[in-house]
């Protein structure tokens, strides 16, 4: 994890600072694992076939239960970028999200600029929606954001 975590080209575009130390990383692991303690929101690891090397992750970064919507977040090593690997794993988010946890809309959100993130989504099957106008603030700025989503409807029909 810290392998690409301290990457800043893998940092760019997400919402965490670029990791400096193997510390940043352990902060992270003690997070998702009391995440998993507490049966809450917790990240997946995506592995890579055959090694069970762990190359990124990826999970429901938000879930409104009373809304039956959750949004996906992932983020991969930049090594295996381009393989459709982070479609594979948001293919399989999706699919759990509709079969486990009976949602009716998955979105995944993107920096306008991201256009890596923005192709696995659509690979993922997912529509794009529009631009959420500084729909972000993070590291020092607002950012606009490109929404996209999948309907149980549309899942079902694929």
């Amino acid at each position: 994890m810290y392998v690409y975590g301290s990457n800043p080209e893998v940092t760019k575009y997400v919402t965490w600072n670029t990791h400096q130390t193997i510390e940043d990383r352990k902060e992270f692991l003690k997070f998702a694992l009391s995440q998993y303690e507490r049966k809450e929101l917790a990240p997946w690891g995506i592995e890579r076939k055959g090694t069970g090397k762990l190359i990124g992750t990826i999970d429901f970064v938000e879930w409104k239960i009373p809304h039956r919507g959750a949004e996906i977040g992932f983020v991969l090593s930049q090594d295996w970028w381009g393989q459709r690997i982070a479609a594979e794993a948001a293919k399989e988010v999706i699919k759990f999200g509709f079969t486990h946890m009976d949602l009716v809309r998955i979105q995944a959100r993107c920096f306008v600029e991201n256009a890596g993130s923005e192709r696995v989504m659509q690979k993922a099957g997912m529509t794009y929606e529009g631009v959420i106008r500084k729909g972000m603030y993070a590291k020092g700025r607002a950012s606009d954001l490109k929404m996209y989503s999948i309907l149980r409807e549309e899942y079902v029909s694929k």
